[in-house]
């Protein structure tokens, strides 16, 4: 499969989570909630749906391929194991957003692994992680 970009990804990921919540993803939807105007999300879309990553159903909006859902959960696990690991160290919500948005698009499948199970060991020691956080003040 060819490299996606970080901004299809984004998009990939608010389609997945769009039709999680609401059953459907839809262009409006889709500017709303990544803050971006409908003709950016219809040339995208009609890009990922080139590239086989979604297709549009009249009066049903969009739908994820199995490639395009494969990608967006992809990213949504990156997304989830940075999540959790910025949760443990103590890093405050508006930096953890903003840095988890920053990081997750460049790491690896074998990083991300390495990371879950990073997160699970401290999940596992609470005594670690307050060594952890008391170890820089935090």
């Amino acid at each position: 499969m060819p490299r996606v970009t970080e901004s299809a990804e984004d998009y990939l990921e608010r389609i997945n989570e769009l039709i999680d919540g609401k059953g459907y993803a839809r262009v409006a939807d889709i500017a709303k909630t990544l803050g971006v105007k409908q003709a950016s999300v219809t040339r995208m879309v009609q890009r990922l749906s080139a590239q086989g990553f979604l297709a549009y159903e009249k009066y049903r909006g969009l739908t994820l391929t199995r490639k395009g859902r494969k990608v967006a959960l992809g990213v949504k696990r990156r997304h989830k194991a940075i999540e959790q690991f910025m949760r443990i160290l103590g890093v405050d919500d508006a930096t953890r957003a903003r840095e988890i948005e920053d990081i997750e698009h460049h790491l690896s499948g074998e990083t991300i692994r390495r990371l879950e199970d990073l997160v699970e060991l401290l999940k596992e020691n609470p005594r670690l992680v307050k060594r952890l956080r008391e170890g820089r003040g935090a």
